[in-house]
């Protein structure tokens, strides 16, 4: 993933990934990006969720320290690969 997460963007985010199709383990690297906002929280807990519903696993990983903060704040339910 490239550049932020945020309101603006979140609903590419999503089409970039087909939970149906794709693989039993996904991990999204967020190395070169970072979450801003809330609405970036919830587009990883929406996209977690929608590959819990076809069995699949969906990993975070290098979410900044600031997002994991962000993430606890939420109580948002997604793995985070550190």
């Amino acid at each position: 993933i490239l550049g932020p997460l945020f309101f603006a963007s979140t609903a590419h985010f999503q089409e970039k990934f087909d939970p149906q199709n794709d693989s039993n383990e996904v991990v999204v690297d967020f190395k070169d990006s970072r979450v801003v906002d809330h609405s970036g929280i919830e587009a990883l807990q929406k996209l977690t969720e929608r590959y819990i519903k076809f069995d699949k696993k969906i990993k975070f990983r290098h979410l900044s320290e600031d997002c994991h903060q962000i993430l606890r704040r939420a109580g948002a339910t997604i793995e985070i690969d550190s």
